[in-house]
């Protein structure tokens, strides 16, 4: 089962990095020539500014998804690290739960806008491709972001609550000043 999970965590690790600096890289590069062709050749591509804010909220999306893999997010420890180890397992957990409750939540609600954006045909004005195309990142980015927090929950739960560490922001900052102290 150790196994099947690995392989689940690599697969979803690759999409997520993939998009994220396919999207990115192909918006950047895009918007590049379209800026060139404009100001060098007075044309310019009339979709490109569609297709490029496509890009880059596909990217920022899969790339919020991997950021839960690398425990990248804003998190608040200030208060809950002066509680017990017990106490502060008992947050995490929860409030992964509420993360997961609230992925899931965007996917699904995604999901049906996909559907309905079937239904109605919706075409996008520049490019003319079905508006439910552009539109598939909500719920895959946000079911493959919920998975993540999933994972961490799951690690959460089977790590003891003495061996729980917080690491935030400052903590960072704190231990790479003294990593350089130390060369």
């Amino acid at each position: 089962m150790k196994k099947f999970f690995e392989i689940i965590d690599l697969i979803v690790g690759t999409i997520n990095q993939t998009m994220a600096v396919l999207g990115l890289s192909l918006g950047v590069l895009l918007a590049f020539i379209n800026v060139i062709l404009r100001y060098a050749f007075d044309m310019s591509l009339t979709w490109a500014a569609e297709l490029t804010n496509y890009l880059f909220i596909w990217a920022a999306l899969f790339g919020a998804a991997y950021g839960f893999k690398q425990g990248a997010h804003i998190s608040v420890s200030l208060i809950i690290e002066k509680f017990s180890p017990e106490i502060t397992k008992a947050f995490l957990i929860f409030a992964n739960l509420l993360s997961i409750a609230y992925l899931g939540l965007i996917s699904y609600f995604g999901y049906e806008l996909i559907l309905l954006l079937q239904d109605f045909g919706e075409m996008s004005v520049d490019l003319g491709i079905p508006l439910w195309i552009p539109h598939l990142v909500l719920p895959i980015s946000f079911a493959l972001a919920a998975y993540r927090c999933a994972e961490k929950l799951v690690e959460i739960y089977l790590t003891d609550a003495k061996d729980i560490k917080l690491y935030n922001e400052h903590e960072a900052v704190i231990h790479e000043i003294k990593s350089q102290g130390e060369k």
